[in-house]
């Protein structure tokens, strides 16, 4: 009996000891489009492809950049829907978490509630693993972080790390131009320019997404102006 005889089957191991759903999620974050992350001194970069099926879909209503608290947001690559979900939990455990302490969750603790919801769907019946993977850029007390949260609902914090389609050559370019000492407005320009490298067809404001969060712990997302101004910049390096 082959590996295939289990891979209906979300609660029960092949016998090589993989849980082919959570492969098969993964498989699903892998044909979405690019997301990565740059974790500067000051702050923390993410951002993602906002490529468009047809030019009939009104673009200022698609976002894959989501902010959860005041201080940290979430891109995803892989499935929509249930990236929705996730932030909804995500926002709900945060306001909990407020209303308890009266502070800010930071940004460890988030993740750790995060990525505890995904590992659940990946012993239960009657459920199956989420289709997305995370990066979540946050800034509280520990300073700037950076974290990737995957399907299985394993987390790691990263200084850059990269998801979805073109995510082996995106790390392989951020390993060559990532540095200790680098500042946010040259994480943006970096990010973009690893973006660009892998980017089929023209790259604009129109059609990337940016979100920062620097030392005035406020996660925001750039403007299609703002990025204008950061892509002419960074092009002209």
């Amino acid at each position: 009996m082959g590996d295939s005889a289990y891979s209906f089957s979300l609660t029960t191991f092949s016998r090589t000891g993989k849980l082919l759903q959570i492969e098969y999620a993964l498989n699903a974050v892998q044909q979405g489009k690019t997301s990565l992350g740059i974790c500067a001194s000051n702050g923390v970069v993410i951002a993602t492809e906002k490529k468009l099926p047809t030019v009939l879909i009104d673009s200022k209503d698609v976002s894959k950049i989501s902010l959860v608290t005041p201080s940290s947001g979430f891109v995803y690559s892989g499935l929509g829907p249930d990236y929705r979900v996730l932030v909804r939990k995500a926002r709900k455990k945060a306001q909990s978490y407020f209303n308890i302490y009266q502070e800010i969750q930071p940004v460890g603790p988030l993740v750790r509630d995060v990525a505890g919801v995904m590992q659940e769907f990946t012993q239960s019946g009657g459920v199956r693993p989420f289709g997305v993977s995370l990066l979540v850029a946050g800034f509280d007390d520990q300073g700037p972080q950076l974290f990737q949260v995957d399907p299985s609902g394993a987390y790691f914090g990263w200084k850059a790390s990269a998801i979805g389609k073109n995510s082996l050559n995106a790390k392989s370019f951020l390993e060559k131009r990532y540095s200790e000492d680098i500042e946010l407005d040259d994480a943006i320009h970096t990010a973009l320019l690893t973006m660009k490298d892998g980017f089929e067809g023209e790259m604009n404001e129109f059609n990337v997404e940016l979100g920062v969060v620097s030392e005035d712990r406020r996660f925001r997302i750039l403007t299609p102006a703002e990025i204008r101004d950061y892509l002419d910049e960074a092009l002209d390096r």
